[in-house]
């Protein structure tokens, strides 16, 4: 498959041919170098998945640009031998997610990996008021990254930091939030879609419209449903690739 940027991308359509016309040319364009759309499952992070293609497919190089959390799934563009180079290529485009937030309740990480530290009233947040701080929070915004983070100070990286209770300044950053609508709200659940700039820190999205409506709240689901023009819906499961090895492990070795 060709696109604006001239690389090409294996999808999951690319897969399922695969097993019609052989395996073993799909294992050489892996090796070889190629860059393969992969749909994350929820548990896993990122370096799982790079893992899991180096070890299945005996592939020594592999790189992923866009770092998903463990609790989020979704889109992560993989690039493996040569075409590793070209990740750049991938790093400045808009991501889009899509996901849900809790009201009334504030977590250490901004998310649902660690404990409730704070409780508030929300039963007077309607609709309406979520709207207007969403819009608030639309355009270039400057957003604090939380502490639970891999972001790095002196050398190491905040969320071990956080995990032994410390907090430390963080300087804003600039990111830009080019939509943000709200799907749905059975308050105080809020499910929402966001398509922002690189950089952007999804938790903390949630973690500032709780503080705008001054109830707390902290993301509970996380999907990242684009790359620019890449869709997770061409991406490869888990499963193709678990198919793919046990094909090549049958027909191959």
């Amino acid at each position: 498959m060709k696109n604006e940027h001239r690389v090409d991308i294996l999808t999951s359509r690319d897969i399922e041919q695969c097993f019609d016309q052989g395996e073993s040319a799909m294992l050489d364009s892996m090796r070889q170098g190629a860059t393969i759309l992969i749909d994350k499952p929820e548990g896993w992070t990122s370096f799982d998945v790079v893992n899991k293609l180096k070890k299945s497919f005996k592939i020594k190089k592999v790189g992923h640009t866009g770092t998903l959390d463990p609790m989020a799934t979704g889109l992560l563009i993989i690039s493996t031998a040569v075409k590793t180079k070209e990740i750049k290529i991938f790093v400045d485009l808009d991501k889009t997610y899509t996901g849900k937030i809790k009201l009334g309740e504030s977590t250490a990480s901004y998310d649902a990996d660690t404990e409730v530290i704070e409780r508030k009233p929300f039963s007077d947040i309607t609709r309406s008021m979520i709207e207007d701080a969403v819009s608030s929070m639309t355009g270039v915004i400057d957003q604090i990254p939380p502490m639970y983070s891999a972001l790095k100070k002196h050398g190491k990286p905040l969320y071990k930091l956080a995990r032994k209770g410390i907090e430390i300044d963080r300087e804003p950053r600039s990111v830009t939030i080019h939509e943000f609508e709200i799907i749905d709200s059975d308050i105080p659940w809020v499910a929402f879609r966001i398509r922002c700039s690189k950089g952007t820190y999804i938790r903390s999205i949630a973690h500032d419209l709780g503080t705008l409506l001054k109830t707390g709240g902290h993301l509970t689901e996380l999907r990242r449903t684009a790359i620019g023009p890449y869709s997770v819906k061409d991406a490869v499961t888990v499963d193709q690739l678990n198919e793919l090895r046990n094909r090549l492990q049958r027909n191959y070795v």
